[in-house]
């Protein structure tokens, strides 16, 4: 089985790096696979929780290289919930890439565990009798301390209903269930890892937010 690692999360580093600098990427030190993957983009400023700044991935097999570099870019820049990440932003980053597996079908939306599942709802909107879905990763209700109700109403809320939520529309909900291998990396240690094996590390042109 494919695992998020390392080097996944510097091939994200090092595809955002080239875009403020508008070049390419150094090739990725990791195999080809495909696999449902995410990139969550988070920012810490003085040592405090950090934010979230960006999440965006696919529930369908991608492949790994062309899939973390396509939404290690679209996560940091196109999140319409967050205004595009800036290079100045880049020292409080830290990147986490997701690697998605195990879908199973649930028997209800109650038949999962917090911390260990990640969760799709898919259901029939009643006021508007259009289909939706979201997703929360298997870290996201362990976080937020929520039981899985709360996930579960969470969700249909992030899925854009804005009914009420009753126990009927729950039982109606299909629920999809997943695991995941994650690996964090924070700004810090990207260039750590970088000046170790590539040499010293190039600067983001045009910016002074960068020193070695």
């Amino acid at each position: 089985m494919v695992a998020a690692n390392r080097e996944m999360a510097v091939y994200c580093f090092d595809t955002l790096v080239a875009h403020y600098n508008s070049e390419e990427a150094p090739p990725p030190a990791f195999d080809e696979g495909q696999h449902p993957l995410f990139v969550t983009w988070k920012k810490v400023v003085n040592g405090g929780e950090p934010s979230l700044r960006g999440c965006i991935g696919t529930l369908e097999a991608q492949c790994l290289i062309n899939g973390f570099k396509d939404y290690a870019l679209t996560s940091a820049l196109r999140d319409r919930r967050f205004p595009p990440i800036q290079a100045k932003e880049l020292p409080s980053l830290e990147c986490t890439v997701s690697v998605l597996t195990d879908h199973e079908t649930a028997n209800n939306y109650l038949d999962w565990e917090v911390g260990k599942h990640g969760i799709i709802i898919e259901f029939t909107d009643p006021d508007y009798n259009v289909r939706r879905s979201a997703t929360y990763l298997p870290e996201v209700a362990a976080h937020e301390g929520w039981t899985k109700v709360e996930a579960i109403d969470s969700l249909l809320r992030k899925a854009g209903y804005n009914g009420a939520i009753t126990e009927s529309l729950r039982k109606r909900i299909k629920l999809t269930l997943y695991q995941s291998t994650i690996f964090t990396l924070s700004y810090r240690d990207y260039i750590s890892y970088v000046k170790a094996t590539r040499g010293p590390a190039s600067t983001i042109h045009g910016t002074k937010t960068i020193s070695y």
